[in-house]
C-alpha cells in the first residue's frame, strides 16, 4: 500500500541531471557523495543509519538527506525498520528536521507499529499531530481511530476525530463514523456511542447505518453491561440477515460473562445449526465462563469441542477445569483430567498441585496426599515438595483441627516421624517424605493456628522448635503470639518473644509494640507504658488509640484519676499527641469521681492548644455538671457547643432535658423536644422518660399521660425504666387508678417494678384504698425474697404489714401468712423492727392496734418467738453470739479475754441504718441509662445508729432498764462533726449532773452568723427529709431511753 501511496505522490527534485565539472592543474578537489535518485534509495540510506545505536550515526551524512527527505520515503522507512522503538526514533527525528511535515500516512504508519501498551507514546502522537494541524483524509482518520480504540484511548479517539473535522477540513463519512463507533465500543462507552450514532445519521443519512456500524454497537452494549440493549440491536440485525458468526460469538462471549450460561447455551445451538464453527479463543472464554459460573459440565463441552477441532490445549485451560471440578467435588474426574494432561505432555505447576492437595485435605483423603507428591515432585524444583505439606497444615488449621496440624508439623521436624492418631484428625495416614524439613511458611501457619484456639503453649513449644531448626519466622506469626499472649494477661511472655524475634533479624511492627502496650495498659502500669512509648517513638510506631484510651480508663476505673493525667502529660513530652477519644475518657473519669471543675480546665485546655472538642467531649461536661447538680454550669457548656458549630445529638438533647426537669424547668425541657424534632432527631424512650418524670415531680400528671401517649403513637416503645418512672410519678401524684392501670399494663408486658418501687407502690395502695390488691403484691414480694438484709426494704415490708393488720378484710390473711412466712423474714433482719415500729419503744400494750397486738400474742404462743422478739428488740439477742466471735477474736490476738469482755461491752457494735431514699435513674457519659436503683445499707451509710447494741443482758432486762442511756453515749459524728468523719464513735462520758454551757451556743452555721442566711441556698428536698428523719429517730430515742 505504502509503495502504491508513493508511486502516486510527485516524485522529488531530479538528482540526475548532467553536472559541469571545472579542470585546472591544481589537485583535483575529492568527489561529492552521490546524491540519490529516488525515494527508495533515500529511504534505503536512511534506513541504514538508523538502523544502527544512535551514538554511531553519521552526523553529517544524516543531515545531507534531512535536506531531501519526504512524507513517502518516511513512511517507507517507518515500515522498514526492525522495532517500534526505532520507528519511534526516525519518527520523531524526522519531525525536527526543517521544512519537513508529516503526512497522515506517516501518522498512521507510527500508530500501527506502536504495541497497544504503549498508550502514552500514542497519545503523545495523537497530540502532536493535533497540534501540527496534519491534514486528514477520512480514510486516514478512521484508520487512527481504530489505533487509539484498539489502545483503550477512545477520548483521544474523540477529541482527535472533532479536531480534523473541525480545524483540518476532513468530513467524515460513514467509515470514519464506524471507526469511532469501534473505539467507543471496545470501551463500553454505550451514551457516547447513541450520541455519536445519532449524529451520523443526521449527517451521512439512514442508509450509513451497515452491518458494520450495529456491530460496534453491539460489542459496545455487550461492554457495558446492557443486556437489553445488545439484544434488541441483535434483533434487528436477525431480521435484517446481517447475524454471522463474528455477532454471535461476540453475543455468546457476553453471556458467558454475565453468567447467563443458558443464553450463551442457546446461541451455541444457534452457531451449530448454522454450521458455523467456533474459534479457539472463543471456546477459551466460553470453558473460563462456564466454570466461573459452576457449569463444568458445559466448560468440558467445549473443551471437547477444542479437542476435536485440534486446538492445542495448554496448561491455564486444564488448570481451569481441574480446578472446577475439585470445587464441585468431582474428585474423580479431576484426578482423570490430571492424568489426562500429563499423559499429553503439559507438566502441572505447583498452583495446580496445591488445588488438587486441597481437594484430597476436604475430602479426608490423606492416604492418598503421600504418593501423589512423590508421583510428581519431578516435576518440581528442589525444595518446592515442602508448599505441598503447607497445603495440608493450612487445610487442617481451616477445618478448626489445629491440634492434627501441630502433630503433622512436629512429625515434619523429626523427620517424618509418625503423627498421634488420637488427635491427627486422618492426618495419620500421610505419609512425609524425609527431605520435606519445614519451612517459616509451615510454623507460621501453625503457630497462628494455635493462637486463634489460645493454645498458647503449644505454640511457645513449636516456637522453639522452629529457632532450633534454623528457622527465622514470619512478623505475622510473632505478632499473633504476641498479641494472644498479652490478652491472656502473659505480659512477660510477651516481652520474652519480642526479645527473640529482635535477635533473630526481624523488625518489630506497629502491631507488634501495641499489641505489648495494650498488655501493659490492662496491668495499668504508666511507667512501663510511657517507658514502651519511648521505644515507639524512636522507631517511628505511633500508639493505637484504643490502647491509650483503655489506659485512662482502667486508671480512671480504679480512682487513679490524677495518675491517668499525668500519663497523657507523660505522651505528650515523648511526643505523641493523644487522641481527643483519650482526652475525653479522662474528662469522663475526673466527672465519675466528683471532680468536674478539673475536667472543665483540662477540657479548656485541649481546646486552647490540641483540638476543638467534639459533640461526646460537650456531652461528658454536661453530664457530670448534671450529676454535680451544677446546671447553670451544663448550660453553658451546650451554649458554647453551638456557638463553635457543633451540632447536639440526641444523647445531648437527653442530658438537657434531664437537667431542665431536675430543675423544674419544663418548659424548656420540652423546647429542647421540639429543637429534636425540628432537626430530625428522633427522640429516645430515654428522652420521653426524663419528660414523663418531670412533669410528675412538677405535679401535672395530664401532661404526663398525654407524653405517654405520644411516645406510643410515634412507635417508641416503653422499656421498664420507663414503666417504673412514670408508675412511680403516677404515685407521687395521687392518681391512684392510673397507676393501677399502667402497673398491670407493665406486668402484661413481662416488665416488673424493682423491689423498693413495688414496696412503695404497695404501701400506696394499701393507703388509698387498695387492700387487697396490696396484700396480694406483698405476698409476692415475700415470696421472692428479694429484699435480703436491707433494712429500709424490710421496713416498709413492716409498715405494709400493720397497715393490712388494721383492715379487717386482711388481718386474717395477714395473720395466716405472717405465721407462715414473716418469721422467716424478720429472722433474716430482725433489727429492722425497732426503727419501724415505734410501740416498741414506748411499750407493745399501749400502742399497738388489737389487730397486730393478736397476731404477736399468737405467734408467742404458738412458739414464733423469734417474730414477736423482733418486734421487742430481737436484734439484742442476736448480737450476743456475734460479740461471742468477736471475743475470741480478740483473745487469738493476744489480748486477755476481761478486757476482750470488757471491750465489747462498752463499744458493743455499731450498725448504720439506710436513710437514703429513691435514687433517680441516670445517664451514663456517653448517653447510656442505667437501670433504676434503690440503694441498700451495703451501698451508702447514714451513720444513724439505732437503738443500743452490744449490751451483754437479758432482753427484758433491757428493756425495762431506766437507766440505759447512763451505759454508752452513741456519737454519729457524720453529721455533727465539722470534719464530716465517716466512722461513728461511743463515749461514756457521764450524762448526769450536768447542766448547759450560757448562753446557749448556736447548733448551726446559720444560727451561729444570722446576717448572711439571706445568702445561704435553700435546702434541697432531699436534706430536708434527711433533716426530719433525724429528728425522729432522735426523738423516738429519748422515748427509748425514758422507758
Amino acid at each position: 500500500m505504502s509503495l502504491r501511496r508513493l508511486a502516486r505522490s510527485p516524485s522529488s527534485r531530479s538528482l540526475c541531471a548532467p553536472r559541469s565539472f571545472s579542470f585546472s592543474t591544481s589537485a583535483s578537489p575529492p568527489p561529492r557523495a552521490p546524491v540519490p535518485a529516488s525515494p527508495s534509495y533515500l529511504a534505503h540510506h536512511l534506513l541504514d543509519e538508523f538502523s544502527r545505536p544512535r551514538a554511531t550515526r553519521d552526523a553529517a551524512r544524516l543531515r545531507r538527506l534531512a535536506a531531501e527527505l519526504t512524507a513517502p520515503a518516511a513512511e517507507s522507512v517507518l515500515l522498514r525498520l526492525p522495532s517500534w522503538r526505532h520507528a519511534l526514533d526516525f519518527f520523531r527525528w524526522a519531525a525536527d528536521q526543517p521544512g519537513f511535515r508529516h503526512s497522515c500516512y506517516s501518522l498512521n504508519a507510527m500508530a500501527s507499529l506502536l504495541p497497544r501498551h504503549q498508550r502514552a507514546h500514542l497519545d503523545r502522537l495523537a497530540a502532536d499531530a493535533i497540534s501540527a494541524r496534519c491534514i486528514m483524509t477520512p480514510g486516514a482518520l478512521g484508520f487512527l481511530l481504530r489505533c487509539l480504540g484498539a489502545a483503550g484511548l477512545p477520548d483521544t479517539a474523540v477529541r482527535a476525530f472533532d479536531a480534523a473535522r473541525a480545524s483540518f477540513g476532513c468530513t467524515p463519512n460513514s467509515y470514519t463514523y464506524n471507526c469511532l463507533l469501534d473505539a467507543l465500543a471496545k470501551a463500553g462507552r454505550a451514551d457516547d456511542a447513541q450520541a455519536r450514532l445519532r449524529e451520523m445519521v443526521a449527517r451521512c443519512g439512514d442508509g450509513s447505518v451497515d452491518k458494520y456500524t450495529l456491530t460496534s454497537l453491539l460489542r459496545c452494549y455487550c461492554n457495558a453491561g446492557r443486556p437489553d440493549d445488545a439484544n434488541d440491536v441483535f434483533q434487528r440485525m436477525s431480521e435484517l440477515g446481517w447475524v454471522d458468526e463474528h455477532v454471535l460469538t461476540t453475543l455468546m462471549v457476553a453471556f458467558s460473562k454475565w453468567g447467563k450460561v443458558d443464553g450463551a447455551v442457546e446461541l451455541l445451538g444457534s452457531m451449530e445449526a448454522l454450521g458455523m464453527r467456533l474459534s479457539e479463543k472463543t471456546l477459551s472464554v466460553l470453558v473460563h465462563g462456564f466454570t466461573k459460573q459452576g457449569r463444568v459440565d458445559k466448560a468440558m463441552d467445549m473443551f471437547a469441542k477444542m479437542v476435536s477441532y485440534g486446538f492445542v490445549v495448554d496448561l491455564a485451560m486444564y488448570s481451569v477445569l481441574i480446578e472446577g471440578l475439585c470445587q464441585q467435588k468431582d474428585i474423580a474426574r479431576a484426578v482423570k483430567l490430571f492424568k489426562e494432561m500429563k499423559s499429553s505432555g503439559v507438566a502441572p505447576d505447583v498452583r495446580l498441585l496445591k488445588k488438587v492437595i486441597e481437594a484430597f485435605c476436604r475430602e479426608g483423603d490423606f492416604a492418598v496426599i503421600g504418593p501423589f507428591i512423590n508421583e510428581n515432585a519431578e516435576y518440581l524444583k528442589s525444595g518446592s515438595v515442602v508448599p505441598l505439606y503447607n497445603v495440608v497444615l493450612e487445610e487442617l488449621v481451616h477445618c478448626g483441627e489445629v491440634e492434627a496440624a501441630y502433630q503433622l508439623l512436629r512429625s515434619m521436624v523429626c523427620g517424618g516421624q509418625a503423627v498421634n492418631n488420637d488427635v491427627a484428625g486422618g492426618a495419620h495416614m500421610l505419609h512425609i517424605r524425609e527431605d520435606a524439613k519445614p519451612n517459616s511458611d509451615s510454623f507460621n501457619i501453625v503457630v497462628c493456628g494455635l493462637c486463634k484456639v489460645k493454645k498458647l503453649d503449644m505454640a511457645l513449644a513449636l516456637t522453639k522448635d522452629m529457632i532450633s531448626l534454623g528457622c527465622k519466622g514470619k512478623i505475622l506469626m510473632f505478632n499473633d503470639l504476641i498479641h494472644e499472649l498479652c490478652n491472656m494477661d502473659r505480659l512477660e511472655e510477651g516481652y520474652g518473644i519480642f526479645n527473640q524475634m529482635k535477635d533473630l533479624g526481624l523488625t518489630p511492627s506497629e502491631f507488634t509494640y501495641n499489641s505489648l502496650f495494650y498488655g501493659i495498659c490492662r496491668r495499668k502500669d504508666p511507667k512501663a507504658a510511657l517507658d514502651l512509648l519511648r521505644e515507639m517513638q524512636t522507631n517511628g510506631h505511633p500508639p493505637w488509640i484504643k490502647n491509650c484510651t483503655e489506659m485512662v480508663q482502667q486508671l480512671c476505673f480504679s480512682g487513679r484519676v490524677t495518675e491517668a493525667v499525668q500519663f497523657l502529660d507523660g505522651m505528650l513530652q515523648i511526643g505523641f499527641l493523644p487522641d481527643i477519644v483519650t482526652y475525653s475518657a479522662a474528662m469522663n473519669g475526673m466527672c465519675n469521681t466528683g471532680e468536674v471543675d478539673d475536667a472543665l480546665h483540662l477540657f479548656r485546655d485541649i481546646s486552647c492548644k490540641y483540638y476543638l472538642p467534639d459533640v461526646v467531649a460537650h456531652n461528658i461536661l454536661i453530664n457530670g455538671f448534671r450529676k454535680s447538680s451544677k446546671l447553670d454550669e451544663a448550660q453553658k457548656i451546650m451554649e458554647e457547643m453551638l456557638e463553635k458549630g457543633l451540632f447536639p445529638s440526641v444523647v445531648t438533647y437527653n442530658l438537657m432535658i434531664d437537667v431542665c426537669c431536675k430543675t423544674g424547668r419544663i418548659e424548656k425541657a420540652i423546647s429542647y423536644l421540639d429543637k429534636m424534632v425540628y432537626e430530625e432527631k428522633q427522640p429516645t424512650v430515654i428522652t420521653y422518660t426524663s419528660l414523663i418524670d418531670g412533669f410528675c415531680s412538677a405535679g401535672r400528671p395530664d401532661e404526663a399521660i398525654k407524653l405517654w401517649c405520644e411516645m406510643r403513637e410515634k412507635g417508641c416503645a416503653p422499656n421498664n425504666i420507663a414503666y417504673t418512672a412514670f408508675i412511680n410519678g403516677l404515685r407521687k401524684c395521687g392518681r391512684i387508678e392510673t397507676a393501677l392501670t399502667y402497673f398491670e399494663e407493665m406486668v402484661t408486658k413481662g416488665f416488673e417494678l424493682d423491689t423498693f418501687s413495688l414496696l412503695y407502690f404497695i404501701n400506696f395502695l394499701i393507703s388509698n384504698g387498695h387492700p387487697m390488691k396490696g396484700c396480694e403484691l406483698l405476698k409476692e414480694v415475700l415470696q421472692k425474697d428479694t429484699y435480703g438484709n436491707n433494712l429500709k426494704m424490710v421496713g416498709l415490708i413492716n409498715e405494709a404489714v400493720v397497715e393490712l393488720s388494721k383492715d379487717g378484710i386482711t388481718s386474717s390473711d395477714i395473720l395466716k401468712f405472717v405465721d407462715k412466712d414473716c418469721s422467716l423474714l424478720l429472722s433474716t433482719c430482725p433489727s429492722a423492727s425497732c426503727n419501724y415500729f415505734p410501740a416498741a419503744y414506748t411499750g407493745v400494750n399501749s400502742v399497738v392496734p388489737g389487730n397486730l397486738l393478736q397476731i404477736l400474742e399468737g405467734l408467742e404462743a404458738r412458739g414464733n418467738w423469734r417474730w414477736a422478739l423482733s418486734v421487742t428488740e430481737w436484734d439484742f439477742l442476736q448480737e450476743l453470739s456475734e460479740n461471742d466471735e468477736k471475743i475470741k477474736s480478740l483473745v487469738s490476738m493476744g489480748f486477755p479475754e476481761d478486757e476482750a469482755k470488757m471491750a465489747i461491752t462498752r463499744c458493743g457494735n455499731v450498725y448504720s441504718a439506710n436513710l437514703s431514699d429513691y435514687e433517680d435513674a441516670e445517664f451514663s457519659s456517653f448517653g447510656g441509662r442505667k437501670n433504676t436503683r434503690f440503694m441498700d445499707g451495703s451501698k451508702k451509710k447514714s451513720g444513724m445508729e439505732v437503738g443500743h447494741k452490744g449490751i451483754k443482758c437479758h432482753l427484758v432486762t433491757a428493756m425495762k432498764s431506766q437507766c440505759l442511756c447512763q451505759i454508752l453515749w452513741w456519737i454519729g459524728s457524720i453529721y455533727f462533726c465539722a470534719a464530716a468523719r465517716k466512722m461513728d464513735y461511743i463515749h461514756n462520758l457521764p450524762i448526769e449532773n450536768r447542766s448547759p454551757v450560757l448562753p446557749l451556743p448556736p447548733n448551726t452555721i446559720s444560727e451561729a452568723f444570722l446576717p448572711t442566711n439571706m445568702w445561704w441556698p435553700s435546702r434541697s428536698k432531699k436534706t430536708v427529709q434527711l433533716l426530719a428523719i433525724l429528728r425522729g429517730k432522735r426523738e423516738a430515742y429519748r422515748t427509748l431511753c425514758s422507758c
